[in-house]
């Protein structure tokens, strides 16, 4: 059985040509599908609708973060790259340590 997840994951893509770039779901469809964006290729206005066996999650849903994202009621690109932007940048100084 597949993972429910939740608005605001973040996700690593495992197939497709979005495989291995990090995404954060921007709605749920139903059991099978969510809507994922990352601000650049994948904006806000157009997410794109992927399978949950096609996912990886990395990192649930933080309040914090979600209110990062939202500006004046509706999530930005440029919010959004910013923050998948510093969860890297941590990924990658972890990694390092």
């Amino acid at each position: 059985m597949q993972r429910a997840y939740k608005i605001g994951d973040i996700i690593v893509a495992t197939a497709g040509r979005d495989e291995k770039r990090i995404f954060v779901v921007m709605s749920v469809i139903d059991e099978l599908y969510v809507c994922i964006a990352d601000g650049k290729t994948r904006r806000v206005e157009n997410p794109k609708k992927k399978k949950i066996k096609h996912l990886k999650l990395i990192r649930q849903t933080d309040p914090k973060f979600i209110d990062s994202l939202l500006k004046n009621g509706k999530y930005s690109n440029s919010a959004l790259r910013k923050a998948l932007g510093e969860y890297k940048k941590s990924l990658e100084e972890s990694d390092n340590s």
